[in-house]
């Protein structure tokens, strides 16, 4: 799988470049506001076996569908007025929705990898939507990382670990929201399927109900849901009230001797930014990386649920 991987700067050239690799069938990392994603034409099966080739990722867990804009939604899927009404509110924006596949679909089936339905997603970075009407296709975009690693909010951390097993990087300098977005099953009931970069309190106020738990048991409904994910090299202690021996802390708010601090201030908005860099940055720096508390609300819990992923079993 030695490919020369090309770094594509964020102009016009770019763009152009990016979106003739992906109409060949290529594989171009590309920014997005949440983290860098691996795109592929999401109709080109052989695109979409690349990225979980490229990822080694397990060919059981669904990959997100990007569009440049929401009215491309009903091409792939079928809407319910809940989902038109989520999708008017916070499309572009860090939302997916996982909906009901139409029969019809051109997407791969190895997109939704077997399930009947499909995790569909606006970015609301002008950069990435751009790419996408170039393009002129769906794309197919999980993390641009090797699975069950941390993810790139960074062109330099694609390029640290996908260099030469993809096409190019388009370069988008550091991504805004630093986490992966919030995912909502709209299937049957509504559902919080993965805690992400909207706040799933402003998802509930817009629907007028709370939102329901992940399906018990089966494969993943959707990405980010394996038990083991975003992990560093070095094992992650939660929790952290001060530093043991082997330890460098990861702090939040105020967390005297720690080496990197997710937000002095406690802006859980900050510290959502920061994560996976600075995860990385401290990586390597000692056995075990042991992380401050993070407030279980609003942004803290996709923060909370990445973390419990890093410090899973492995």
């Amino acid at each position: 799988m030695d490919r020369k991987t090309a770094l594509l700067a964020s102009d016009a050239s770019g763009i152009t470049r990016a979106a003739e690799l992906l109409r060949q069938g290529g594989l171009v990392a590309l920014p997005t506001e949440t983290v860098y994603g691996l795109g592929g034409d999401a109709t080109n099966g052989e695109a979409v076996a690349g990225i979980f080739a490229a990822k080694g990722r397990p060919s059981f867990n669904p990959l997100i569908v990007h569009l440049p804009d929401a009215s491309e939604a009903g091409r792939y899927a079928v809407l319910s007025p809940e989902a038109e009404a989520l999708a008017e509110r916070f499309w572009p924006g860090p939302l997916t929705l996982v909906l009901p596949m139409r029969a019809d679909t051109e997407l791969s089936p190895l997109v939704s990898a077997g399930l009947p339905n499909v995790a569909l997603r606006v970015p609301a970075l002008e950069l990435a939507r751009g790419l996408l009407r170039e393009t002129g296709r769906p794309v197919a975009a999980p993390s641009a990382n090797r699975s069950g690693r941390v993810s790139p909010t960074r062109a330099a951390h694609v390029m640290d670990g996908l260099s030469g097993r993809i096409d190019a990087v388009l370069d988008g300098g550091p991504a805004d929201v630093g986490v992966e977005s919030t995912i909502v099953g709209l299937w049957d009931v509504p559902r919080l399927l993965r805690p992400g970069g909207l706040p799933a309190e402003e998802i509930e106020e817009a629907l007028g109900r709370p939102l329901a738990g992940p399906p018990d048991g089966g494969a993943p409904a959707a990405p980010g849901m394996l038990a083991s994910h975003y992990a560093p090299g070095a094992s992650v202690r939660l929790g952290a009230t001060g530093i043991e021996v082997g330890e460098v802390l990861l702090g939040f708010g105020d967390a005297p001797g720690a080496a990197l601090n997710l937000s002095p201030a406690g802006d859980l908005r900050e510290a959502a930014a920061n994560l996976f860099g600075y995860l990385r940055d401290l990586d390597g720096m000692a056995p075990v990386i042991a992380v401050s508390p993070i407030p279980e609300t609003g942004l803290g819990r996709a923060i909370n649920d990445r973390l419990r992923r890093a410090a899973a079993p492995r």
